[in-house]
């Protein structure tokens, strides 16, 4: 039986609440696991096979294209995540695995990790629901619960904050706001694949232009507003490093910038909509414990693929926030599942203990440029070597995070 020392700690920091969830939970000890094959192309996305029996279910995943890319299991509708596997370099493979419940499914290849993908197709999963049983399934649906209310936690201090960075922008009042802005991404950064998961809530609140202009989607959120409140110099370059930044873009308007303010304000809302709806609590029981763990793989992904290149937040140089924060996210996470990953041997410690030291070290180089409470250095301020070290100490954690899942499914 795996103690409950931390997940009962874990709820204690997260407050108290009523936490509500029922039905079924996805079962973390399936006998065998189905094992898909993916090859990712410039123009394909090929799996081995269009079909499977519930359960888990892994994806290898090589990247046959000539740029980094990404995999995604998507739900009936096309738009919700229901697991992603990002950041895959050319001639590498990355696995996702996932506990699927019966429903039909597509997959979908992201060469390039921009624009609509390719080679998406359909993916159908037959036979009975998965529920949870063994002698950790109260533990398991804890891990759940205490994940749920972390969420619920930080989109309930996101709206606050955002409606008091809103009111700022809007005003005209751009120190404050300017000051406001990195604080209240991190609550938004901790959580961001919840709002990945439902198609376009993401896109909408925090795309950034060069990733707007790919999938030639109208671009607001928190980066249109980023340009106005650090407004770019003459000879600046958009993130895509070609287009002038100035090119078919002015500052907003007092009217534009109270468009783009009521927009954020609203889907932010609606993301608070959502994690206090059935739907939220749906999705967490469906993919249970490999949800929470996918979740720690995807913040870390997050890093890896914008703020460690300083393409996150390009106009105001505020990438580390959104780092440590992802980073916190990510940890938070895994701390629900790491003892069902040390209970499977010492191979499954030893994983933990590599895992929670690739943390610690990572936490280690961020304090040396300031922290959230106090303030970080801009982004221009770090040195090719800061960088360096940076992307070292993330592929270092990456590589066995990313066992992760499997693990605590074992």
């Amino acid at each position: 039986m795996i103690t409950s020392r931390r997940i009962i700690g874990a709820l204690a920091a997260v407050g108290a609440g009523t936490l509500v969830l029922s039905g079924c939970v996805a079962k973390s000890d399936v006998d065998t696991a189905a094992a898909f094959e993916v090859s990712s192309t410039d123009g394909t996305c090929a799996v081995s096979a269009a079909t499977a029996k519930s359960g888990t279910l892994t994806f290898e995943v090589t990247n046959d294209s000539s740029k980094i890319s990404e995999f995604y299991l998507l739900a009936e509708d096309g738009l919700r995540i229901v697991g992603e596997v990002e950041n895959i370099a050319p001639a590498a493979s990355r696995t996702l695995t996932v506990v699927a419940q019966p429903g039909e499914y597509f997959t979908l290849c992201k060469p390039g990790m921009i624009g609509e993908g390719v080679g998406k197709a359909p993916f159908s999963v037959t036979g009975d629901r998965i529920a949870v049983d063994g002698p950790d399934a109260e533990l398991k649906q804890q891990a759940v619960d205490l994940y749920a209310a972390f969420v619920k936690d930080q989109v309930g201090q996101l709206v606050p904050t955002v409606e008091d960075f809103v009111t700022a922008y809007v005003a005209g009042d751009d120190e404050t706001a300017r000051a406001l802005f990195p604080q209240t991404r991190a609550f938004y950064e901790r959580i961001e694949p919840v709002a990945e998961a439902l198609g376009d809530l993401d896109p909408r609140i925090d795309y950034r232009e060069v990733d707007a202009v790919a999938e030639e989607l109208d671009w607001t959120g928190f980066h249109r507003i980023e340009k106005d409140l650090w407004v770019p110099a003459q000879d600046a370059l958009n993130a895509d490093g070609e287009t002038p930044a100035w090119k078919d873009w002015a500052p907003s308007t007092p009217e534009q910038r109270s468009e783009f303010g009521d927009l954020l304000l609203a889907d932010v809302q609606e993301l608070f909509s959502y994690v206090h709806s059935d739907d939220f609590t749906t999705a967490l029981d469906d993919q249970g414990i490999a949800g929470i763990s996918n979740g720690a793989i995807a913040l870390l992904d997050e890093v890896a693929t914008g703020k460690i290149s300083g393409e996150e937040d390009w106009w105001s140089g505020t990438d580390l926030y959104d780092f440590a924060a992802n980073v916190e996210g990510s940890k938070m996470a895994f701390s629900l599942v790491q003892d069902f990953a040390a209970a499977q041997g010492e191979e499954g410690k030893a994983l933990v203990g590599e895992i929670e030291a690739g943390y610690a070290q990572l936490e280690e180089a961020l304090a040396a440029h300031g922290s959230l409470a106090d303030g970080f250095a801009g982004y221009a301020e770090l040195t090719d070597g800061d960088k360096r070290q940076f992307t070292d100490l993330i592929n270092a954690l990456a590589e066995p995070l990313s066992q992760l899942t499997g693990t605590v499914l074992s």
